[in-house]
């Protein structure tokens, strides 16, 4: 690493992300880059997708960790290491720690998602569960490296970590030279820093753009103050990136070397995650199909060919299916509708033969039949349907009028 002559800081050079590439040769898979026509199509160039879903851990997390773990001293490595994660850091550092023979704790928050916490111990770490949040877990690892010695390993702030991670960079050059854009979701931006250190050495031209989730986005506001701020952020699908301040260390670089920093909605990236799984057949976390999110949005505004880094999929199932269904809603392929009708026998089969002359898959139905809102002979009815898009909802909506309902939602 060097350091910058203005305030000591520690940055990453490109040689040090070559370093981390020797370092990682038969430790980290090189990941697939994989042709996608749907957003080909959509972008009016080739588009690519960098697969870091695919590798060890499920994501590209295991590459810095490494390079950060092997870089330590002896005596440093006799003490082991901690680490505070809710999933990807945490299976990155225990699987580094375990392949070069040291001891790690890793504290994750005590709602981490069950096969996150299995997948983290199976790789040999010590898993304590402490807090409800990801700040109170990383102050209880903080607490535990002051009183042990263990090494604490930061998910983004520390040179080796962006220089592992930059190694993404180096593969994205190797196998597509012609690229002219790479987009990249940003946390606290270790993997944005990276590539950036890495492409722009090689390749000026390249534009790197970052990708924030609405909700979590406090790169926007640090740039424009120049110094890295804290901001309160609200719940996202996306908590790979959730992240409240940008890192000192890779502020700079981002500051520095990528090109823009754009932000996506939560129906952007709950579609991103979609199209991810039906047309490219990868299961992506939502903070990993965020660059995604951003073609889906403003496909117009990024020069082919493009490369989408896949950053991780690890994502707990039963997120998946809220996610998968909240990607449909927002297609117009799944749609919730609140009505009423006359309480008497055979009125819900009236209804359903409504939505049967439509072509409406019903999935679910639910009853109220007891409420202060209606009348006597009211019921309230809940219908979660499945649709063909927003023109076929308009017309499911425009049959159930006609036939004399009153939709409610």
């Amino acid at each position: 690493m060097s350091y910058s002559t203005a305030d000591s800081l520690p940055t990453v050079t490109p040689d040090d992300v070559r370093g981390a590439q020797k370092m990682l040769s038969g430790i980290a898979r090189v990941t697939a880059l994989e042709g996608s026509r749907h957003l080909s199509q959509l972008v009016g160039a080739p588009v690519h997708l960098k697969c870091e879903n695919l590798q060890r851990t499920g994501s590209f997390k295991l590459r810095g960790a490494y390079v950060r773990i092997a870089g330590l001293l002896p005596e440093e490595r006799a003490a082991g290491v901690v680490a505070a994660s809710a999933g990807n850091h945490a299976q990155g550092v225990a699987l580094a720690s375990a392949l070069l023979g040291v001891h790690s704790t890793v504290f994750m928050p005590k709602g981490a998602p069950l096969p996150k916490i299995s997948a983290t111990r199976e790789y040999g770490a010590e898993v304590r569960l402490h807090g409800q949040v990801v700040d109170e877990t990383l102050a209880a690892a903080q607490e535990y490296a002051a009183g042990t010695g263990a090494v604490f390993i930061h998910p983004f702030d520390h040179p080796d970590i962006i220089a592992g991670q930059g190694t993404v960079g180096l593969e994205i050059l190797e196998q597509c030279p012609e690229a002219r854009t790479i987009v990249v979701g940003i946390g606290g931006g270790g993997l944005a820093a990276g590539i950036a250190t890495a492409v722009k050495a090689v390749r000026p031209d390249v534009r790197v753009v970052g990708v924030q989730a609405e909700g979590a986005a406090a790169y926007p506001p640090s740039l424009a103050a120049g110094r890295p701020v804290a901001v309160r952020t609200s719940a996202t699908m996306a908590d790979g990136i959730k992240v409240g301040r940008p890192g000192e260390v890779p502020f700079r670089i981002v500051r520095d070397l990528v090109d823009e920093v754009r932000t996506v909605s939560e129906d952007a990236l709950s579609a991103a995650v979609l199209l991810c799984l039906e047309r490219a057949k990868l299961v992506v976390e939502p903070a990993g199909a965020s660059p995604v999110a951003a073609l889906l949005s403003e496909p117009d505004a990024f020069e082919g060919p493009v490369v989408a880094v896949l950053s991780g999929g690890n994502v707990d199932p039963l997120l998946l299916q809220r996610i998968l269904r909240h990607g449909m809603a927002a297609q117009g392929r799944y749609l919730a509708v609140r009505l009423r009708l006359t309480d008497r026998p055979g009125a819900l089969a009236t209804l359903l033969g409504v939505l049967s002359t439509v072509d409406a898959n019903v999935l679910d139905v639910s009853h109220v039949r007891t409420d202060p809102r209606l009348g006597l002979t009211e019921a309230e009815v809940e219908l979660h349907l499945e649709t063909k898009g927003p023109e076929h909802c308009a017309e499911v909506g425009s049959a159930l009028r006609e036939a004399g309902y009153t939709v409610i939602d």
